[in-house]
């Protein structure tokens, strides 16, 4: 009996995509794109490869068990880093929301490279997760967007949900979810809060030419010097990703260049900041003393630097992009955009400048 049972449980593993072809009478292309949810196959087509896929019990993914009646509900989220306090602080919320709606949670980790994220999008998709959720910077350039584009309206004729958060939208035309911060407002506060104490040459971390959010840090920043009526020195903006060593890497090079020719620092966020305090201080300047900052986050290290900061609300876009995911599933209709608000909180890392 036990030999039966494993003879049997073998004969299951040895199922392949061609007998479920055979066995329904069409083509191992038509079952494998029915299986990814990506055939828009006849009823009778369908049934016929569900029926031989439950017969055969060819179960190779999840997308197969699903069809064969059952399901697991999921939702997916796709970011750079689970490193990252920011990242970290997104997927907690996601975490927490899917929990709450019953829904299982898949993560995945791209590294910052756009054909890692292109390729994760797709893996989410043939496990059926009812929503995908995008999470953090890219270069949304013209081919990224064109295939993006592509995979949303695949999820979509799944009814799955390619969700966007903290970044911006790929256009009206693309059926995803947009659930993003305020970058511009946040950054227009943080700098004109060092404008309104007198600072005028103020240094900005982190600048990376077409990355969505450093762009929007990047405006905010732009408007508030042309608001207060400050003209725009580009020398002011340093190049460098958005990690603590980098903020120490700019600093140091800053500094050792000659002169300083700044009062003040914006860091596009804390983590650069974190790294730009470090080589201020081994360079003996103090902060806010010698020299003002702030940063963008609020997340660590900021309150162990006691640093103005604007605060991000990391969990509720998480929460927020699972909900409305959900909710548009089940309503339809054009999907939403939301912009989430964000505050400067004030500590103790900006000075008055005494002229």
């Amino acid at each position: 009996m036990a030999r039966r049972a494993s003879e049997a449980a073998e004969g299951r593993r040895r199922s392949t995509i061609r007998e479920v072809a055979d066995r329904a009478g069409v083509s191992v292309a038509t079952v494998s794109r029915i299986l990814t949810g990506s055939y828009p196959a006849a009823p009778s087509t369908r049934a016929r490869v569900m029926r031989a896929v439950k017969e055969l019990d060819y179960v190779a993914n999840a997308h197969a068990r699903a069809l064969a009646g059952t399901p697991n509900k999921s939702v997916a989220i796709v970011l750079n880093s689970v490193i990252s306090p920011h990242y970290a602080h997104v997927a907690q919320g996601v975490e927490a929301q899917a929990a709450a709606e019953g829904r299982l949670c898949l993560i995945g980790t791209t590294g910052g490279d756009p054909e890692r994220e292109l390729a994760m999008v797709k893996f989410m998709r043939e496990q059926h997760a009812e929503a995908v959720i995008l999470v953090g910077n890219v270069v949304a350039d013209e081919s990224y967007r064109e295939r993006m584009g592509r995979y949303a309206r695949a999820l979509a004729a799944i009814g799955s949900r390619l969700v966007l958060c903290g970044r911006p939208s790929l256009g009206p035309d693309v059926p995803a979810v947009v659930v993003e911060y305020d970058h511009a407002g946040g950054a227009f506060a943080a700098t004109s809060h060092l404008l309104s104490a007198g600072h005028r040459r103020i240094l900005c971390l982190g600048y990376r030419a077409g990355y969505t959010t450093v762009e929007g840090r990047l405006a905010g920043y732009r408007r508030a010097l042309a608001a207060h009526r400050v003209p725009h020195d580009p020398s002011l903006e340093v190049e460098g990703t958005m990690e603590w060593h980098e903020g120490y890497r700019m600093m140091t090079e800053r500094l050792a260049a000659g002169a300083r020719d700044f009062t003040a620092v914006f860091a596009v966020n804390d983590l650069i900041a974190g790294g730009a305090y470090r080589a201020l201080a081994e360079h003996g300047l103090r902060v806010p003393h010698d020299v003002s900052m702030v940063g963008f986050d609020d997340l660590p290290p900021s309150l162990d630097l006691n640093l103005t900061t604007v605060h991000l609300p990391h969990e509720e876009v998480g929460r927020t992009a699972v909900r409305l995911a959900l909710e548009h599933e089940a309503r339809g209709g054009a999907p939403p955009h939301v912009t989430l608000g964000t505050h400067l909180v004030v500590r103790d890392s900006v000075r008055p400048l005494v002229s």
